[in-house]
């Protein structure tokens, strides 16, 4: 069976000289994939069709008439623009021509019109974005990294359910473990949102490890680790801006000599080993979880390489039942949730 994944050709800073030629490769690597390419009649020129040619009813082209721009308001982009790529792309998922869709827009605009044309799951009271992040044992899911900057012990459980529904349908990991993002692993530790979360979670039927602290991030201690769009999105910022520092660093060492020089090459194979376990084009991709529909958010600078993983991300989602998968679980939840009320209110 196969799955349709509808992509936003317009969105990022590249637009179509990356997006296409990434669902160009996606296609190839994958007989069981076909897109919807979503974007202004220009872009789909005589070269471009004839690239797409040899896929045939693999590749349906969707016409939109606006685009989104990266530093437009959200608002006035969900108001305003109801035939942007974006919105055509997202309006795919809704009706059921796609299983997920792909942007590297505007992270603001995509949250918005996602939320307002797809609706939350039941039981869902904020979408988070989640992605995935390298540590040393491999990958680990981190949410919330910027969608809600305010959250209640309720939120950060629903992350905890999501993030681990992710790791499962995305990576295949049977009951991925769950950490709490937390200044101490101590139980006193935190502060009362933090702390009722950590109930919460204990009380669930997740795979909770327990608090964790930033340095359990990257050390891969838990498959996930939850915490409210503040913390996260700080978190993920400062790890960019480490990433970033030390590159430079190498580089300055390297090249500060002609000796330096000689060495770097002597330990090139070791630098380029390094740089492709480090390299974030990788983990491109993190999805907008808790809508009725998967929606995958590429990074705005990502080149062709970058968005094919971002796609492939989406194509794992769809075809490992991401929204069953958090549908079932949420309602295991409720369940229990009433039965320790009844149960109570019988006392």
């Amino acid at each position: 069976m196969h799955t349709t994944i509808a992509i936003d050709c317009m969105g990022g800073d590249h637009g179509p000289s990356v997006t296409i030629p990434a669902a160009l490769d996606c296609l190839r690597a994958d007989a069981n994939l076909h897109v919807i390419l979503v974007g202004l009649p220009s872009i789909f020129d005589d070269a471009v069709r004839q690239s797409l040619a040899e896929f045939g009813e693999r590749v349906l082209i969707q016409h939109a008439s606006e685009v989104v721009a990266m530093d437009e308001s959200p608002a006035i982009a969900m108001r305003n623009k109801k035939d942007s790529s974006m919105r055509v792309a997202i309006d795919a998922v809704k009706n059921g021509a796609a299983q997920a869709v792909v942007s590297a827009g505007n992270t603001g605009a995509l949250m918005a019109i996602s939320r307002f044309v797809l609706k939350t799951l039941p039981g869902i009271d904020r979408p988070a974005i989640a992605q995935s992040l390298p540590t040393t044992k491999g990958e680990t899911y981190m949410l919330d990294l910027g969608a809600n900057v305010d959250c209640s012990a309720e939120h950060l459980l629903q992350f905890g359910i999501m993030g681990a529904m992710l790791a499962e349908a995305v990576e295949h990991r049977e009951a991925p473990s769950v950490g709490l993002l937390n200044i101490g692993e101590e139980e006193i530790k935190g502060n009362e949102v933090v702390k009722r979360a950590a109930e919460l979670l204990r009380a669930s039927d997740l795979n909770f490890y327990g608090n964790v602290e930033g340095d359990d991030i990257y050390k891969g201690t838990t498959d996930v680790v939850v915490c409210d769009g503040f913390v996260g999105n700080v978190a993920l910022k400062t790890s960019e801006g480490l990433a970033r520092m030390v590159t430079a660093f190498l580089k300055d060492e390297f090249t500060h000599s002609w000796w330096s020089r000689l060495m770097a090459l002597v330990a090139m194979p070791i630098l380029k080993r390094f740089r492709a376990r480090v390299d974030t084009r990788r983990y491109n991709g993190a999805c907008l979880v808790g809508l009725r529909g998967i929606v995958i958010k590429s990074h705005g600078s990502a080149d062709t390489y970058a968005f094919t993983h971002a796609v492939r991300r989406a194509v794992e989602a769809a075809r490992h039942d991401l929204i069953k998968r958090i549908t079932v679980r949420m309602d295991a939840y409720a369940a229990q949730a009433a039965s320790l009320t009844q149960q109570d209110s019988l006392a």
